[in-house]
């Protein structure tokens, strides 16, 4: 099954490289582009696409109240929202998380986060860059007071991780992509991929944010 993807970026030519890359996968197609978010919202409301790649900062409409329209609370038929920008500012990250996006990248993520991210959000999952994951996470565990210490044993109904498992999670929790991974321990992204579906399932989160805080909340 193909998934259609509508793109939105004031600048043609980050929207011509979107959509090179994402065409040349065989289960995803751009149906659509728009170049300011009020184009993009009457787009996403006829094309109904699958996903909606958007930019933050775009004329006439930006692309968290975007999001908000067609994803945030009360939406009757939400769409799936994945925002995209230059600008990595925890602001724009919580604005866009509570306004319903199912994704936050930074347009430097690189080809293979932007195809993960739309696959994911068509999963239901939420994918967020590495590098925002981490500061994110450091924030939070600096804010928070330290925590008693806590027995080894796994938590009850926590599958307790294999040594390769617990190896991938903890990079995964340093910000490295899949690819990272791969390239760091010497197997495929799709070996990658496997053993982070068995990881959420074991540790009971949905995403790979999931597993960082899981991580950063051990090494406390």
């Amino acid at each position: 099954m193909t998934t259609t993807v509508l793109l939105a970026d004031d600048h043609a030519d980050i929207r011509t490289a979107y959509r090179i890359i994402l065409d040349a996968q065989p289960d995803l197609t751009v149906v659509g582009e728009a170049a300011d978010g009020e184009q993009a919202l009457d787009l996403a409301r006829r094309l109904r696409p699958d996903v909606l790649l958007a930019d933050i900062r775009m004329p006439g409409l930006d692309g968290l109240e975007l999001t908000r329209r067609l994803a945030g609370p009360g939406v009757a038929d939400p769409l799936r929202v994945v925002v995209v920008t230059t600008f990595d500012l925890d602001e724009y990250v919580h604005a866009a998380l509570r306004n319903g996006a199912s994704g936050f990248l930074l347009k430097r993520s690189g080809p293979a986060l932007l195809v993960e991210a739309v696959r994911a959000a068509v999963a239901g999952d939420a994918l967020i860059s590495p590098e925002v994951t981490v500061r994110l996470l450091r924030t939070i565990t600096e804010r928070e007071p330290a925590a008693p210490a806590a027995p080894a044993a796994p938590a009850a109904g926590v599958e307790q991780l294999t040594p390769r498992e617990a190896e991938i999670a903890a990079l995964v929790a340093d910000g490295a992509t899949n690819a990272a991974v791969a390239g760091r321990l010497f197997i495929s992204p799709g070996t990658v991929k496997n053993h982070l579906a068995t990881i959420q399932r074991k540790l009971g989160v949905r995403n790979r944010v999931g597993i960082a805080a899981h991580v950063w909340a051990e090494r406390r």
